[in-house]
């Protein structure tokens, strides 16, 4: 049978990779989305991939949503925590609003994602949980304050986390990416691409989400058994840990 895993934000950008990437790997997928039901469907039709409705900033929606998830697909096996969103500003001009939503979703949705999946994962002997962080929660950037806060918290999660985990056969790791070329990076200005960000990357070029994807697949593997607490940053050389 089939390991079931859950993507959350994973119907656009890099969790819709993630999720056609573990499909095509022979997982059971069920990606999570947050509001744009055209993408959504339009996902489920392309790969045949089921989604579902939830906010990872709500415990009780998260824990209601996994459980209709393991009552049609099965007790989940994977999780990938890739839902983020962005609102970014200046921290002299940041509202409260700003930070709480970033924080909400960006760190406390990694609680409520993993809380109720980690006791199946523990009895079961077997469970994997991949965060997917950001080089800015590495380094920080200016004008993100929320999100370089929330991304770092993702990374002492994780490294928390595995020590609990370990013993039981559950494994948690972070991926840390750095400019991707999704959607929302390719639609920053080619001449601001070229001109200040391309500088950044030692390999010259944006990543791409598959690239991604294929580090979520490795993590996920019974071949990354020993691997556990650990952070793959892939940024083509612009952030080295």
């Amino acid at each position: 049978m089939a390991r079931v895993a859950i993507v959350t934000g994973g119907t656009r950008g890099i969790g819709a990779a993630i999720s056609k990437a573990l499909k095509e790997a022979g997982y059971s997928v069920a990606a999570n989305y947050a509001g744009n039901d055209e993408a959504a469907n339009k996902f489920r039709e392309e790969t045949g991939i089921p989604v579902y409705k939830w906010s990872v900033a709500d415990y009780d929606a998260c824990a209601a949503g996994i459980a209709k998830v393991e009552a049609e697909v099965g007790p989940v096996d994977i999780l990938v925590n890739n839902a983020g969103i962005t609102r970014d500003g200046m921290f002299h001009k940041m509202t409260p609003q700003q930070w709480k939503e970033v924080i909400d979703t960006n760190l406390t949705g990694l609680f409520n994602m993993t809380h109720p999946v980690f006791p199946g994962m523990r009895s079961r002997g077997f469970g994997r949980i991949v965060n997917i962080s950001s080089i800015n929660g590495q380094k920080g950037q200016m004008g993100q304050v929320n999100y370089s806060a929330a991304k770092a918290g993702d990374l002492g999660f994780t490294k928390a986390l595995a020590q609990e985990g370990a013993f039981k056969g559950v494994t948690v790791n972070a991926i840390c990416p750095g400019y991707i070329g999704t959607e929302m990076v390719r639609a920053i200005d080619p001449a601001v691409l070229e001109k200040n960000i391309l500088p950044q990357i030692p390999v010259g070029r944006l990543g791409e989400p598959e690239e991604i994807a294929r580090c979520v697949l490795f993590l996920a593997s019974d071949d990354a058994g020993f691997i556990t607490g650990s952070t793959i940053s892939a940024n083509g050389g612009q952030f080295v840990v």
